[in-house]
């Protein structure tokens, strides 16, 4: 009976490593990937080129008169309107001048009137012939000399009231006032080096890029046109990409190209002009100049579903039995998260979407099939 028991517990044991064998023997089940077709369609790819900003109109504040800054009305920073007041020279002196012209003036008017009356006087007199006509010559002249007398104190009146005005410095422009590196009381003069500050206008702001003659001559060539300049009016409406990464509200225009290469750098200059009704975008503010090109008729393969292997660029496509092949393909750019293919896929072509780590040539996969919206929309949740 003993001997039983030990046959029965050693044919147990026989019968689960049996059954332990044939599990490890099994293969494992085909992992199931997410596969995506390919199909032409149109898209947008963008060069993009660093900028500065600056304003449509930039004035420097410069004094024409000399004295001392009595009043400064401003803030660095602060928005103006045209005509706004800004600085106050001491004007004290010009004042004094513009007095003493307003005497000259009436002087110069009190011996127009003196010269007149005896005009007037000697001319009936010449006419009846009781004195020589020369006294009544010589009394025209002296009329004559007294009307250019007055002319020129009314023209110094004039340019001393002008000296006065320059005293008050307003602003030619609505804008935003720049750094003002000199203090109340300061004296200052029409020699300054530096201007009391700087206007910026920014209703409309200028963005500067350049391009290197490779890329201008590659750019300019997409565009219809006989001269450049009509190929520049035929470039679409750009974007501006801010320093956060966000791009700004309001589209722009390429509307002036440097008229030659720069010769130390090698490259040429642009300029795009923004609105900026808002009020957003200042002086002094970088970003990235975006230069739409659109694409028809072009494949376009999620970045994710790639791999690169010696500079190369390979996707899996999925054929008969499931099994999966690497082809290699040609990349033309890139359209967000997608590579533009020119060369080794053609519409219809299946694909392995994603897990393509630890797949091989004539790997057998369990296909599950995604639409190109649930590829978009893992797209945006990335």
């Amino acid at each position: 009976m003993k001997k039983l028991q030990i046959y029965i517990v050693y044919g147990a044991i026989l019968f689960l490593a049996a059954c332990a064998g044939k599990n490890l023997n099994t293969p494992p089940p085909p992992p199931s990937l997410p596969v995506i077709k390919i199909n032409s369609g149109s898209a947008t790819t963008w060069l993009e080129y660093p900028t500065a900003i600056e304003g449509a109109t930039n004035v420097e504040i410069r004094p024409q008169v000399s004295g001392y800054l009595e009043k400064i009305y401003v803030e660095e920073g602060a928005y103006v309107a045209q005509g706004q007041p800004l600085f106050r020279i001491n004007s004290k002196e010009y004042n004094e001048f513009s007095n003493g012209a307003s005497a000259s003036v009436q002087a110069a008017k009190a011996a127009v009137e003196k010269a007149q009356v005896e005009y007037d006087r000697l001319k009936p007199l010449v006419d009846n012939k009781v004195i020589a006509e020369v006294q009544l010559k010589t009394a025209k002249a002296s009329l004559d000399a007294a009307k250019a007398a007055q002319a020129q104190a009314v023209s110094s009146k004039g340019s001393a009231d002008i000296t006065v005005g320059y005293t008050l410095i307003t602003a030619p422009v609505s804008g935003y006032i720049g750094h003002i590196p000199f203090k109340q009381g300061s004296l200052i003069g029409k020699g300054e080096v530096l201007p009391l500050t700087v206007l910026s206008e920014v209703n409309n702001v200028h963005a500067y890029f350049s391009m290197s003659e490779a890329d201008f001559l590659s750019f300019i060539s997409k565009y219809e046109g006989k001269s450049t300049e009509e190929k520049i009016k035929n470039i679409p409406a750009v974007e501006l990409q801010l320093p956060d990464n966000t791009i700004y509200n309001t589209k722009g225009k390429i509307e002036l190209v440097q008229g030659q290469f720069d010769r130390s750098s090698g490259t040429i200059s642009f300029r795009a002009v923004f609105p900026n009704a808002e009020k957003l975008l200042r002086s002094g503010i970088t970003g990235k100049i975006r230069i739409p090109s659109l694409h028809q008729d072009q494949m376009m393969v999620p970045q994710e579903s790639t791999y690169e292997l010696q500079d190369k660029i390979f996707v899996f496509t999925l054929g008969d039995s499931n099994k999966v092949a690497s082809k290699q393909i040609s990349v033309s750019g890139k359209s967000g998260n997608n590579y533009l293919v020119s060369k080794g896929l053609v519409s219809g072509d299946r694909i392995v979407y994603s897990g393509i780590q630890r797949l091989r040539d004539g790997s057998v996969i369990t296909p599950q099939n995604m639409s190109a919206d649930s590829v978009l929309q893992a797209s945006l949740l990335k």
